[in-house]
């Protein structure tokens, strides 16, 4: 399913864009299926505006409001599948975006809770939801670098910003043998993908793959 075809000047030219982009998944070490599904089921052309429709399925990542970014479906993947998502998770996004990546969480757990400081892509993002008809994401403005206390703790948090040192915050919202996979690193310089899997006595933390984020920022955005 890959939404409006108009969107790519023909279904069939749609659906062989999400073939050739599940395959490149395939070829750079993406194998689980129940994320190379998520990613073939969810419309990514639907979280872009119009201009961009036409980029939605090359592997690489696009400009959004805000001055900032939907991440290329390469990371998108890895990022999932690094967090083993089950369908009894319950998940926190920080940094909701275009939406995009709570979308295809939303396939793989039980609910998603994503924060977003932007009010405007906050409320983008919503719409999304619920045109596609996705009914386990709940979405608040809120500063990501808190987490969402009411909530916690989470099996399982991803955060599509980097930080400049990990956030004890969030750590402190996953349960125990919780997993955390967030970008840290300074902004335009090195990031590398963390994996976080919180301990009885504190967390271990396992360097991935470099990557290149925007930054993770306090508080909530005064405009937008």
């Amino acid at each position: 399913m890959i939404g409006d075809g108009d969107d790519f000047g023909g279904l069939d030219e749609g659906r062989i864009s999400v073939a050739r982009l599940i395959m490149g998944l395939r070829s750079q070490g993406i194998r689980d299926p129940r994320v190379l599904k998520a990613i073939e089921t969810v419309p990514r052309n639907r979280f872009l505006e119009t201009s961009y429709a036409e980029l939605a399925y090359e592997d690489r990542s696009l400009p959004i409001q805000c001055g900032q970014t939907i991440s290329q479906p390469f990371v998108v993947a890895y990022m999932t599948e690094t967090l083993k998502v089950t369908d009894r998770d319950k998940v926190l996004e920080v940094g909701t975006g275009s939406g995009y990546q709570a979308a295809v969480l939303a396939k793989l757990c039980r609910r998603v809770y994503t924060i977003e400081r932007y009010r405007t892509l906050h409320k983008v993002a919503e719409e999304r939801f619920r045109d596609l008809g996705i009914s386990n994401v709940t979405a608040m403005v809120g500063d990501g670098m808190k987490g969402w206390p009411a909530q916690a703790p989470f099996d399982k948090i991803i955060v599509t910003a980097a930080a400049e040192d990990i956030p004890q915050d969030l750590v402190d919202q996953l349960k125990i043998g919780g997993i955390m996979v967030i970008p840290v690193g300074p902004v335009g310089g090195v990031q590398f993908l963390h994996r976080i899997v919180r301990t009885e006595d504190g967390y271990r933390d396992d360097t991935l793959i470099g990557v290149r984020f925007v930054p993770l920022v306090p508080g909530k955005a005064e405009q937008l």
